[in-house]
């Protein structure tokens, strides 16, 4: 985002006499101020603000501890073969993966096959709609920020109308401004709320992905399958996830471009 941001400033200055010009403190208003306005129409206040706690965080790329996941079933299905059930006991409450924990804790509870399926992917389920909704609010800022750049640029307009009988260097000056919120939409949309929504999206198939490799070892777990087993299959599993998330994003940028 710092490198987008980077090429535009250093387009603008080579290409301006001024650069200062292209600053319009009542456009970034007008946009900023339009785009956060509508999205808080468009959503609940907690939705909304629940997104922008979790902005920085989308940003730095965060880890998902995936090994450290794995390496915790292999150790409980050891402990599982020495029917070490205080041991097991005593790990659960250094799990830091909740997913994780519920899902030995229903095998420690010896719970049904189904009924630990059942519960996993619910949780599963539930995570996909919360951050599908999470990407629908910047989706939703990508598109309003432009709209917002236009009625900026239509109020220029007007106030280059209003001003028909001033000289030419003033109904130049006005229609610059005009066209500067419409900028300001533009790379506000697609520079910044776009590509968010996307980190967001790439972040749930990720969580996802681990996710669903943590209930398969559940469910080896559950089937007491020895730990060599368990630790090949989800190395496996992980792998054929990342290859489907790389299938996915391949085939989807073609049609996103048609």
């Amino acid at each position: 985002m710092v490198g987008g941001f980077l090429i535009v400033a250093v387009t603008v200055f080579f290409s301006v006499d001024d650069p200062g010009f292209l600053w319009n403190g009542l456009g970034l208003l007008i946009v900023f101020g339009g785009t956060l306005a509508a999205t808080l129409v468009a959503f609940p206040m907690n939705e909304a603000g629940r997104v922008f706690s979790v902005f920085l965080i989308v940003l730095r790329n965060e880890r998902l501890y995936a090994k450290e996941d794995h390496a915790e079933l292999v150790s409980v299905a050891q402990a599982v073969m020495r029917t070490d059930i205080r041991g097991i006991e005593a790990r659960l409450r250094t799990i830091k993966n909740p997913f994780l924990r519920l899902g030995i804790q229903l095998v420690v509870d010896n719970a049904e096959l189904e009924d630990i399926v059942d519960v996993m992917t619910w949780r599963i389920e539930k995570l996909k709609a919360k951050e599908k909704a999470e990407a629908m609010v910047f989706r939703a800022m990508a598109s309003f920020a432009p709209a917002f750049g236009m009625i900026g640029t239509l109020l220029g307009l007007v106030n280059m109308l209003g001003a028909l009988n001033a000289d030419v260097s003033a109904i130049g000056n006005n229609m610059a401004v005009a066209m500067m919120t419409t900028l300001y939409g533009v790379v506000a949309g697609n520079l910044i709320f776009k590509p968010i929504a996307m980190k967001f999206e790439q972040r749930t198939q990720q969580r996802v992905a681990v996710m669903m490799t943590v209930m398969q070892g559940v469910i080896l777990l559950r089937q007491n399958r020895s730990p060599a087993v368990i630790r090949e299959t989800l190395e496996s599993y992980s792998a054929e996830r990342r290859d489907e998330i790389l299938e996915g994003d391949s085939t989807a940028q073609p049609s996103a471009a048609q």
